[in-house]
């Protein structure tokens, strides 16, 4: 990522999307919440200046209910750049409640989803509650950014934890100078 991002949010990835609807329809009847991060377009294959939001952050210790959901912004990662939030009503409607509004003003875009939950049943609001308009973009997200490691490496760490497992329970290591070698 840059030092200096382009501020305009050009859409959302189908796939960061389609995660929403689903995490939104299997908290149901609760509300579901989380925050909205995104990445420079040109880093995504697209020949624009912009961010397209990519990620949804799910913060721990989020308490929610059937007519609200509250984030405990304790523990939200600090590393996180939200460009604003999600969250679903089960009631279906697609409009922002007062208290929506005052959690609007952290960030640009807010996306309400509403049950029945599918492609259609969202809408995405400005920090001052307006509609605004939000495309779907088709870009690749590589799972390989978010997880910066391979299985072999994963491996090799298992092999090397057990290896020092079994020597802690040799009786016979004396921690002379060939203990070192095993």
């Amino acid at each position: 990522m840059g030092l200096f991002r382009s501020r305009e949010i050009l859409g959302i990835a189908g796939e960061t999307l389609e995660f929403a609807l689903t995490a939104s329809e299997q908290t149901h009847p609760n509300e579901y919440m989380g925050f909205l991060r995104a990445d420079e377009a040109s880093t995504l294959g697209l020949d624009r200046d912009g961010q397209v939001i990519t990620d949804v952050v799910i913060v721990p210790g989020t308490e929610s209910g059937p007519t609200s959901a509250k984030v405990q912004t304790m523990y939200q990662p600090t590393d996180v750049q939200s460009v604003g939030s999600v969250h679903s009503h089960p009631n279906g409607v697609l409009r922002p409640s007062d208290a929506d509004l005052a959690t609007f003003t952290r960030g640009e875009v807010h996306i309400i989803i509403g049950a029945p939950y599918g492609r259609g049943d969202w809408q995405a609001f400005d920090s001052d509650g307006y509609e605004r308009e939000l495309d779907i973009v088709d870009v690749d997200l590589s799972d390989e950014e978010f997880f910066d490691i391979t299985q072999a490496e994963i491996d090799a760490e298992l092999r090397a934890e057990q290896d020092t497992a079994q020597q802690d329970d040799d009786p016979e290591d004396d921690g002379g100078f060939l203990s070192w070698l095993r």
